[in-house]
């Protein structure tokens, strides 16, 4: 029997009616720890982040980069024999994943006050731009518009023109708060039985990370100017110039306040100079010392003032462009680049995450799309090929990616073994020996939403007797 640990997630469906990046972000995460996540898209081309650009030979770089371990299935929840296919798919997910506008979902009959009397163990998450309630709340929103709203825009950029930051913060934000309430909403359904309902609202993920300059202005009334590529609020922190180019450092205390100013600008006197012997007062005049500190820089090229900073213990960085991130020596010895194989060819995803006692685990490609479909959609499985499996879908011929037009039970080896594995499960005889008796079915209030299931194969707990009872659901009227 094979003893490798599964992935934290192993067991847990999430059925996703995802586009674009925050809830996307958010269900790759949940399908990097082994949860096995459908991802639904629209019959129109499907999720849009797919129509970005071709910059991976044809496939978009976003699609590629949100969506890897991931099962697809293409559904016009308009049409009711979809919609039904659909509400079969929420039924048996223990997360129920969504991005659309609020309200959206509830008009499918999908809303978690729908859901909730029928699946109270479902766990329901939606992501918007300004949440469920109030005058925004169906106004529509992307990323660039929540960081404006936000006030990010404000903060970001020279003093003469502000900017956007150079990544999606508002989807990944959103799509990060959602990952980690999934989880904890996880683990209290392992102790009450019950499902959650998660409403993430991008605007307030990044009002959350701007309080800082909220409250230097609520507290002083000065709102924190914009520096460039230095710090708001700390100084010195940030690029400054040298004979030969620009090193950036940081100084976060009083103890590398001195060091800056003994070992590397080789003006002791300077650490209690009135005016800069505080982060306050340096932040009050920061024009004065900034000059100051180039003026001592502009003695030393790049390499010369970095080997002092170095010595003296300050923390340095360079400013890398993409190939340089690339190329990077500390990515590379610590093998966060790892090649998986996409629909337009293998791509190597970027910082891979590693878990003590979990397996490190290969990436499944994207999910190719397949446009051709056909009207009558019969029945449906689900298998471990690639797309869930409609034998009357009519998807494009793709063993490796899509599952094939008329596929059937019995052309499915794969699908036979998980559910012959499932079966097992349920009857208790899962990894028993033959000539030993079988175990009986155990209470188990786990994560994973089975009412019975035997404790996990592994040598501590394969005979362990639970004797737990699941708590029951209790319903305010």
């Amino acid at each position: 029997m094979d003893q490798t640990p599964a992935l934290p997630l192993t067991g847990i469906r999430v059925v996703a009616l995802e586009q674009a990046v925050a809830a996307p972000f958010c269900s790759r995460q949940l399908a990097d720890m082994g949860a096995d996540v459908v991802k639904v898209e629209r019959p129109d081309g499907g999720d849009l982040a797919r129509g970005y650009d071709g910059a991976l030979n044809g496939v978009s770089t976003y699609f590629a980069w949100l969506n890897r371990g991931k099962r697809s299935i293409v559904l016009d929840l308009k049409q009711p024999r979809d919609l039904d296919i659909f509400s079969r798919l929420v039924a048996r997910a223990d997360v129920f994943l969504h991005n659309l506008v609020p309200g959206a979902v509830e008009r499918l009959g999908l809303g978690y006050e729908q859901l909730r009397e029928t699946h109270p163990r479902l766990i329901w998450c939606g992501i918007s731009g300004y949440g469920p309630d109030g005058p925004y709340r169906e106004k529509k929103a992307y990323d660039m518009l929540v960081q404006a709203e936000a006030g990010v825009v404000s903060l970001t950029g020279s003093p003469d023109a502000p900017a956007k930051v150079g990544i999606s913060i508002a989807d990944i934000g959103s799509g990060l708060y959602a990952y980690s309430s999934i989880l904890a909403a996880l683990i209290h359904r392992g102790s009450t039985g019950c499902g959650e309902r998660i409403d993430i609202s991008m605007l307030e993920c990044l009002a959350e990370w701007a309080m800082p300059p909220f409250y230097a202005w609520y507290g002083t009334g000065k709102i924190p100017a914009r520096v460039g590529v230095r710090h708001n609020m700390v100084v010195p922190y940030g690029a400054y110039a040298c004979s030969d180019g620009a090193v950036i450092f940081a100084v976060q205390n009083q103890r590398e306040w001195g060091r800056l100013c003994t070992a590397v600008l080789e003006m002791p006197g300077l650490a209690d100079d009135p005016r800069f012997r505080t982060n306050a007062d340096r932040l009050e005049n920061r024009d004065e010392l900034e000059r100051i500190i180039e003026e001592r820089l502009g003695l030393h090229t790049q390499a010369e003032a970095l080997a002092r900073l170095d010595q003296a213990g300050i923390p340095t960085g360079a400013v890398n462009d993409v190939p340089a991130v690339a190329r990077h020596p500390q990515l590379a010895a610590r093998g966060r680049w790892v090649d998986v194989d996409s629909p337009g060819g293998v791509i190597p995803p970027s910082c891979r995450r590693t878990i003590s006692n979990t397996p490190r685990r290969g990436w499944a490609p994207s999910p190719r799309w397949a446009n051709t479909r056909t009207r009558s959609w019969g029945s449906w499985t689900c298998c471990r090929t690639g797309l869930l499996a409609c034998p009357t879908l009519g998807l494009a011929h793709d063993p490796q990616h899509v599952i094939r037009p008329g596929l059937s039970l019995a052309d499915d080896p794969e699908g036979r073994r998980q559910r012959r594995r499932r079966r097992l499960h349920r009857s208790g005889r899962f990894g028993i020996r033959r000539g030993e008796a079988r175990q009986p079915r155990h209470r188990h209030p786990g994560i994973h939403g089975a009412r019975f299931r035997r404790p996990p194969p592994h040598a501590a707990h394969q005979r362990a007797r639970h004797a737990l009872r699941l708590p029951r659901c209790h319903r305010s009227s």
